[in-house]
């Protein structure tokens, strides 16, 4: 197994890693630092493109535009003209609140959470939402802190979530009805309070463990879909935030992490790295559908 740091230039916040099977290029974002990146693992080049606001999540669309989840709601944005289209704004009556993580269902509708941005307030304030492709936006699942850990088992049949706050730590499984679009059946699939980092990112391989960045313990984890560990890989920072599987095999892990002041030196935070040889392969997520 390698692990090699792929974009030495540390975003502030690295997150939502998707990879493009049509372009065969990894997609991220920097949210704070309000910036779509494309990255060329066949040139080694890096791009990106300023955003007027933080960038939360991403998903790919089958015309070339990207779909975007900012602070302040949905957007379509074309890397070949720089035009961005606002769509929807969910949470307009909620200012402080930005999204978070996301990700798209096997029929490409686009799952994105929110949050709250600053100080935690006095309840959690974040919503998962799902956007159809006709962009009808229901809001699906109230009372997060901090969204994260989407992602769908292979099948499409079993959905994952979790909330990041540190009083929280807990990954959930729902079953997932791929045609309705609704999760049921809500379970704790993880609670990580025993464990080294909290759960960021999340991600599904082929075989249909679940993949939780370890955020502040500098490791990824796998679980087997009964919830068991069954593999964990130090990395060479503390903060990673999501992978994504990539490469024409989908068996290169791309991940990325989150750059910290004021603690200890962690002189590769906020770097976006690759990860070969693991023996693991991932399943392509769906570009949205609309």
């Amino acid at each position: 197994m390698d692990i090699e740091r792929i974009v030495a230039e540390p975003a502030k916040l690295g997150e939502s890693p998707v990879w493009s099977v049509a372009e065969q290029k990894l997609y991220w974002v920097d949210i704070d630092g309000r910036a779509l990146h494309r990255f060329d693992p066949s040139s080694g080049r890096d791009e990106n493109w300023p955003m007027p606001e933080e960038i939360g999540c991403i998903a790919t669309r089958r015309d070339h535009r990207m779909l975007l989840a900012l602070r302040n709601g949905f957007a379509n944005f074309d890397p070949r003209t720089g035009d961005l289209v606002r769509l929807l704004d969910p949470e307009a009556d909620k200012p402080d609140n930005r999204f978070n993580d996301g990700t798209t269902d096997s029929k490409g509708r686009f799952w994105a959470g929110t949050m709250r941005m600053g100080p935690p307030g006095e309840r959690p304030e974040g919503a998962f939402y799902r956007l159809d492709a006709d962009l009808g936006c229901h809001r699906m699942i109230d009372g997060f802190w901090t969204t994260n850990g989407l992602a769908f088992s292979p099948d499409g049949r079993t959905l994952y979530m979790s909330d990041s706050n540190a009083k929280v730590r807990t990954v959930w499984a729902f079953d997932y009805d791929p045609d309705a679009g609704v999760p049921s059946n809500r379970r704790v699939f993880v609670d990580t309070r025993g464990m080294a980092g909290r759960p960021d990112g999340g991600a599904c391989d082929a075989d249909g463990c679940y993949w939780m960045a370890g955020i502040g313990g500098g490791e990824l984890v796998r679980f087997t879909p009964a919830g068991a560990i069954d593999r964990t890989i130090r990395v060479p920072c503390r903060t990673p935030t999501k992978i994504a599987f990539g490469g024409r095999g989908l068996d290169v892990i791309y991940m990325t992490s989150l750059q910290k002041a004021g603690e200890e030196p962690d002189p590769l935070a906020g770097c976006l790295f690759a990860i070969t040889g693991t023996g693991v392969t991932g399943v392509e997520v769906p570009p949205f559908a609309g």
